[in-house]
């Protein structure tokens, strides 16, 4: 698994900084599935090829699912989750809020993850029993206990108009028992922040694979609680998420299951 790590490590920081020295450089942005909100660029595509060629050099079996790319026709027991480029609308605006994230799947369950920060020289990192780690350092979920201390993060899907599974009823419903909820941009970064103890809980609805793969096993390696909203078991191909330190996480499942007001 350190072999996988290590290969990990390198495309993440290696495609991390191509973001960061291309911020401003892009001359070509299209929209993805005729939505106005869901952008890609000839920057994401570059980022994930650089990924992919260094996986592909240490494990040329290995699978692969990429957002931008898809996925590879193989039955390897370990496949590559792949977001490049997490944080795309802040990456065009300027606003250095994005990252690279890598999860590595082996039959089914996620056993390796690195999310890199470019813009603040961060990278976590988690092998499945082995903790989480933010440059080298352990990391830890907060011990918040109380939903009305603690400081939420939420995304907000691209066809936010439509309020999928009530989206912006949760976000209303739950600004009222926090302290406080924000919104980066960036999933991927949101559920590192919440195993590093910045954030207390963080939930979204309609993400993808690629959006959760590592953040979900910093979170679990880190002491928290993944689940969907109801508190149930859940895995990154189900489109809800909810991440918490664990104390508060039946305090959220119980704002999250309110009737819907729309």
């Amino acid at each position: 698994m350190q072999d996988i790590l290590k290969v990990a490590l390198e495309a993440a920081r290696e495609a991390g900084q191509f973001l960061k020295e291309s911020v401003g450089r892009v001359r070509n942005v299209e929209t993805k599935k005729g939505e106005v909100r869901n952008l890609v660029s000839e920057i994401d595509r570059g980022a994930e090829e650089t990924i992919i060629r260094i996986i592909k050099s240490s494990f040329p079996g290995h699978a692969i699912l990429a957002e931008e790319s898809g996925a590879s026709d193989t039955s390897d027991e370990y496949r590559w989750i792949i977001d490049p480029l997490d944080g795309t609308t802040n990456f065009l605006h300027g606003l250095p809020i994005f990252c690279t994230t890598i999860g590595v799947e082996r039959r089914g369950e996620i056993v390796a993850g690195v999310t890199f920060d470019p813009n603040l020289n961060e990278l976590f990192t988690a092998e499945k029993g082995s903790g989480a780690y933010l440059n080298g350092r352990r990391i830890r979920v907060s011990i918040t206990a109380e939903l009305i201390n603690s400081l939420l993060v939420t995304g907000f899907p691209y066809n936010i108009a439509e309020n999928p599974d009530h989206a912006a009823d949760h976000f209303t419903n739950l600004l009222f028992e926090a302290r406080g909820v924000r919104r980066l941009g960036s999933a991927a970064l949101d559920l590192s922040y919440v195993a590093a103890g910045r954030f207390d809980g963080f939930w979204e609805v309609s993400l993808n694979p690629w959006d959760m793969a590592a953040g979900v096993l910093f979170v679990r390696e880190a002491g928290g609680m993944i689940s969907d909203f109801t508190g149930a078991p859940t895995t990154i191909y189900r489109k809800q998420i909810l991440a918490t330190n664990g104390l508060i996480h039946s305090a959220v499942t119980s704002v999250l299951l309110r009737p819907s007001q729309s």
